[in-house]
């Protein structure tokens, strides 16, 4: 055990605090404030703050003694220091959009791959049903030969999604869905006239996580990672349509929960809401910086083996993409799912074995120390909770199994 605490001379609210840190990582921190019944809102930054009352209590249950200064040093040395953040730093959260009302209009974009026109009009409907109207962008239907994977040329998709940007008259942009095609196109756009536009809701996941990215650093706004247009089941989840109602037809409020999951390293973080599919963060390494101030990632992905999975976060490890992480949000990896006799049936990654993909998940992410959760509804599964990628959000895990929670702030 290597934590430690420094005497109680700390003056707050009246009283006199200590320090408790660990000088190997904050899994052991928590773990120890855990057995000696600190909650975890005493946590702040990279230590607990311990009353003085309860410092005799600390130190027998084997916290070693040390100055205020050797605490500081410690924590330098372990790479465990969080300095306060600078005034200079950007902002946590960015700015939200406006909240759509009824009447609204909506632009449907395809920017990535072709759509199934039963299931968008099924979408479509749905949206309708909530009292907006939907226009589908000229190529919203298109399909691209001789790359049957895109939906049209890049020059095509570029251009629906820019017109319905800066058209006055659109108060949102929804995907159709993902696929792959939007990296293809993002240097394509004119960001001046994007930004020119302001800020209005883009919704959408998987490809579509770095279209979120590029627009909400270009346009410094909040971008709704949630079930795009073609995505029926997700849209007829009742959990999933409340998340995303509240969230575009309204603004949650702070202390909103926004996803539950179960802790798998405890501890409590803040900060910016990034992430999204994770084989698109990966390969957006050397194009898109990392985050650039304290920020809490989402992770999911879809009909990725283990052995990929592990080799995109070791990417994103070595690149020192976590450096600025304080919290991971394990979302689904959900298995390739293929339409049979109309029944969607699951097809299991090449070498899948039960727990693996678990399994890869704990032994990449833990060594980081910072807060985990996981099973947590966001993903290519029925369930798809929406989620305000570049708003400020705390993040509370406790031990391994016990329910966790991501809020807004």
């Amino acid at each position: 055990m290597t934590v430690f605490v420094d005497p109680p001379t700390w003056p707050g609210h009246g009283r006199l605090w200590s320090h408790l840190i660990s000088d190997t990582s904050y899994a052991e921190l928590h773990a120890f404030a855990a057995s000696v019944g600190i909650p975890l809102r005493a946590f702040e930054r990279d230590h607990y703050d311990v009353i003085a009352d309860r410092y005799a209590m600390v130190v027998a249950a084997g916290a070693r003694p040390a100055t205020s200064r050797e605490i500081v040093t410690m924590l330098h040395l372990a790479g465990l220091r969080r300095r306060r953040r600078s005034v200079l730093a950007p902002p946590q959260g960015r700015v939200w959009p406006r909240s759509l009302v009824e009447g609204d209009l909506v632009a449907v974009v395809t920017p990535s791959g072709p759509v199934d026109p039963d299931r968008l009009a099924r979408g479509i409907a749905a949206v309708e049903s909530w009292g907006l109207r939907v226009r589908q962008q000229t190529r919203a239907l298109a399909e691209y030969e001789p790359l049957s994977y895109l939906a049209a040329d890049d020059a095509g998709r570029s251009q629906d999604l820019e017109r319905a940007w800066t058209d006055s008259d659109v108060s949102a942009v929804w995907t159709a869905r993902g696929g792959y095609g939007v990296q293809r196109i993002l240097d394509r756009l004119d960001w001046d006239r994007l930004r020119e536009a302001g800020p209005k809701h883009l919704i959408g996941f998987s490809d579509v996580t770095a279209l979120h990215t590029r627009l909400g650093r270009e346009l410094g706004q909040v971008t709704v990672h949630g079930p795009a247009l073609g995505s029926v089941e997700q849209l007829h989840d009742a959990a999933s349509v409340t998340a995303l109602r509240s969230m575009i037809m309204g603004r949650p409020e702070a202390g909103a929960v926004l996803a539950t999951g179960r802790g798998a390293v405890p501890g409590a973080a803040r900060g910016r809401l990034v992430g999204g599919n994770l084989s698109l963060l990966a390969s957006d390494v050397g194009v898109e910086p990392p985050p650039e101030v304290p920020s809490i990632v989402v992770l999911e992905d879809v009909g990725e083996d283990g052995y990929r999975i592990d080799r995109m976060l070791t990417q994103l490890l070595r690149s020192r993409w976590f450096a600025q992480v304080s919290g991971v949000v394990v979302g689904e990896f959900s298995p390739v799912t293929e339409s049979r006799g109309g029944r969607a049936v699951r097809v299991p990654a090449r070498s899948e074995t039960p727990g693996l993909t678990a399994a890869v998940i704990a032994d990449r992410l833990t060594g980081l120390g910072i807060p985990v959760i996981t099973d947590v509804a966001v993903g290519h599964g029925v369930g798809n909770l929406a989620l305000p990628l570049g708003a400020a959000v705390a993040l509370d895990a406790g031990p391994p199994g016990t329910p966790a929670i991501l809020r807004l702030v």
